[in-house]
């Protein structure tokens, strides 16, 4: 029997509903021109940011509910997530999308890990791959149109 349990639909929705918006976002940054280019390219910025300081939050709020408080390996990647986030909310687009693309793919190594040792709900382990390659995908083609403006 498989030690992940299956994902919440909960879980699915609000999972891939905030991180589809990032590709939606490039699509739209792609299609538009002049400055509603750059401004829909600033929208994806301050998303990616913002979700990535969430997911920050996420996993220090759920050290709460770890026996004996959350773990020193909690605290430092929730503390990488959130300074990530803050960059990726304050710098310029090429600084900002890099950090966040660092950010998001951290969580997709860093996630199983710790939902294999109990840090974040265990679903996450399946979850969060795929999850941030969509989000990853996304901060990509937002970069790669900032670039062009």
């Amino acid at each position: 029997m498989s030690r992940t349990r299956p994902i919440p639909p909960s879980s699915l929705v609000l999972g891939y509903g905030p991180m589809l918006l990032l590709p939606v976002l490039a699509i739209a940054g792609w299609s538009a021109n002049g400055w509603w280019a750059a401004l829909i390219v600033s929208a994806g910025q301050l998303w990616a940011a913002a979700l990535l300081i969430f997911m920050a939050g996420v996993r220090r709020g759920y050290g709460f509910s770890i026996e004996n408080g959350a773990r020193p390996f909690l605290l430092v990647s929730m503390l990488w997530l959130f300074v990530l986030g803050m960059i990726g909310l304050i710098a310029p687009w090429l600084v900002a999308f890099c950090a966040l693309f660092v950010g998001y793919g951290s969580v997709a190594l860093l996630d199983p890990k710790a939902a294999a040792r109990g840090e974040l709900p265990r679903h996450f382990a399946k979850l969060r791959p795929p999850q941030m390659a969509v989000a990853m995908v996304g901060i990509t083609a937002l970069l790669l149109r900032a670039l062009t403006l």
